[in-house]
């Protein structure tokens, strides 16, 4: 996994909704290979903003067959990084840019005929988008079918986009739009996406959770974990459902009593990374070791800071460390002693953190 950034020149900016745009990247051919994506990864973006070094994860929701490479980006309240990209990002600023990541992701296959059942809100249609174009696309046997929630319908992101491939693929696409502010004829497309809404809509027979080879979701946290509970209770196989968090849920966490120890005992963090060793003096509990590391002057990998991207994956080769939180780690990958650097203190005295290991 490449943590390089490179500098991309922003091609083209389009509105999608009033707090919302697609950003498009020229990619140079000397970085085509290293930009090669799955349907479903993110792009994380770095920049300075008001004098401040500022990282953030995008999912790209370009097709594969596009040819070219798009994010797109909502503003948040208070979102640093988005609100910039809405208000003040032009064709033609260069950005930096790190190579696509991400697990929520789809191996296309011409051979395959695959049942797909896609459950977003909001933002979450940006990494759907990339994977239902694709899919549509690349495996003519498969079928798609869209859960999407919003407010209204001015609030839709890729709305037009949406209704092309609707059109396109008239016989494998159906997507099914839930709005909680606009009424709709249908009463069943009225109000938010849950598990109540999910049953009815397969009582109905417009999803079949139970038949789908792969389901994806992607928004809230709250939406993600009781739609996946809902459709696992519809009969849908628990390994063939996969979601995206763009936030961290949960109240923070305090270091705990093996954390504070070591920290007040000086603990010692090595990192490895491209090959080189660094030292650094952990002696503040109230840090993790990304920002740690920044206040000792080391730049280590990272990008949404809440668990969720994986950016700052690494594995712990000596001691031994503890996280807030982990929402992007397999319980294989955490058996066998990976961590995310963004949610981790030492609980020993000396730390060996590798970020080259696969």
């Amino acid at each position: 996994m490449s943590t390089q950034f490179h500098e991309l020149s922003v091609a083209d900016i389009t509105r999608e909704t009033p707090d919302s745009v697609c950003v498009a990247f020229d990619v140079p051919e000397a970085l085509r290979e290293a930009f090669r994506y799955k349907p479903g990864q993110h792009l994380t973006l770095r920049t300075t903003i008001g004098g401040e070094d500022v990282r953030r994860s995008y999912s790209i929701c370009s097709g594969l067959s596009e040819g070219r490479l798009r994010v797109g980006i909502k503003k948040v309240p208070g979102g640093v990084f988005s609100a910039f990209a809405n208000d003040n990002l032009a064709a033609g600023d260069v950005i930096q840019v790190m190579a696509p990541q991400g697990r929520f992701a789809v191996d296309v296959s011409e051979n395959a005929a695959n049942n797909y059942l896609m459950i977003a809100a909001g933002s979450g249609i940006t990494p759907v988008l990339s994977i239902i174009r694709s899919t549509l696309e690349g495996e003519p046997m498969s079928e798609v079918t869209l859960v999407y929630g919003n407010r209204e319908t001015a609030s839709i992101m890729f709305r037009e986009e949406l209704e092309d491939l609707k059109d396109r693929f008239l016989d494998r696409f159906r997507t099914v739009h839930i709005l909680s502010r606009e009424t709709q004829d249908v009463p069943l497309f009225n109000g938010r996406i849950d598990a109540a809404r999910l049953e009815k809509l397969a009582s109905a027979g417009l999803i079949q959770p139970g038949e789908a080879d792969g389901i994806y979701i992607c928004g809230p946290g709250e939406l993600i974990d009781e739609a996946a509970d809902a459709v696992a209770a519809l009969g849908a196989d628990r390994g063939r459902i996969h979601f995206e968090r763009f936030t961290a849920d949960g109240t923070p966490h305090k270091a705990s009593k093996a954390a504070l120890e070591a920290a007040q005992k000086g603990a010692t963090v090595e990192v490895i990374l491209d090959g080189v060793s660094k030292n650094f003096a952990f002696d503040d509990p109230s840090k993790k070791v990304v920002d740690a590391a920044a206040a000792k002057g080391i730049d280590l990998p990272f990008s949404c800071k809440g668990g969720m991207c994986a950016t700052c994956r690494c594995k712990v080769v000596e001691g031994s460390a503890e996280m807030d939180a982990n929402f992007s780690l397999e319980p294989w990958e955490t058996e066998a002693g990976y961590i995310l650097a963004c949610q981790a203190r030492p609980t020993s005295e000396k730390l060996v953190l590798d970020f080259d290991a696969v």
